[in-house]
């Protein structure tokens, strides 16, 4: 694979140490570590505000996580589409008669080593139900979802356990949700009820 922000040495080297000092001067904690597998689907949740998705990002670089995430393929043109790529983002064409959710599967089979970052929420405002593209990107290419998490009441972050998925996409769900219950997002009222 190219090289992204997260493997670039200066640079992962320099952000890491802001995200650090970031998080030591305001607070925050990571806890637990990545699985050592080659390939899995991450999802971050709770996903309430910008904010989230930094706290996202410095656990990323914490953790010294090689992510990737799908973007709209227009993302991903001239003259930008190069800073896309070097943030860890992969384009996929909406308008394909094949769907998202098998092109994601696909790329991550063929490759050897992957990890895809999803909010399963998919907007930063409250929800009453995940969406569940992770899920059947996961079962199609046959990799197991890894949970990692914000806690804005205690200002924690960091990794959950990892779900071998099954056949029963409402009983995986709903075990994956569990994990989450009591956790906030930076804006708690925004932090869905599921």
């Amino acid at each position: 694979m190219k090289r992204t922000i997260f493997t670039t040495p200066i640079v992962t080297d320099i952000l890491r140490g802001l995200f650090g000092l970031a998080f030591r001067i305001l607070g925050w904690r990571v806890d637990g570590s990545l699985p050592t597998l080659p390939k899995f689907v991450l999802i971050g949740a709770p996903h309430t505000s910008n904010w989230d998705f930094m706290i996202f990002l410095a656990l990323a670089f914490h953790l010294r996580v090689d992510a990737r995430y799908m973007g709209k393929a227009e993302l991903f043109r001239w003259p930008i589409g190069g800073f896309f790529r070097y943030c860890g983002g992969y384009p996929v064409e909406r308008n394909k008669s094949q769907g998202l959710v098998e092109q994601m599967a696909q790329i991550m089979k063929e490759a050897e080593r992957f990890i895809l970052v999803i909010a399963p929420e998919g907007t930063r405002h409250k929800v009453h139900e995940w969406k569940t593209g992770f899920y059947h990107i996961a079962r199609r290419a046959d990799v197991p979802v890894v949970t990692a998490y914000i806690d804005s009441s205690i200002k924690a972050c960091g990794i959950g356990p990892t779900f071998e998925l099954t056949d029963n996409l409402e009983a995986d769900i709903k075990s994956i949700q569990s994990f989450y219950a009591g956790k906030a997002g930076v804006h708690p009222h925004e932090t869905s009820e599921l």
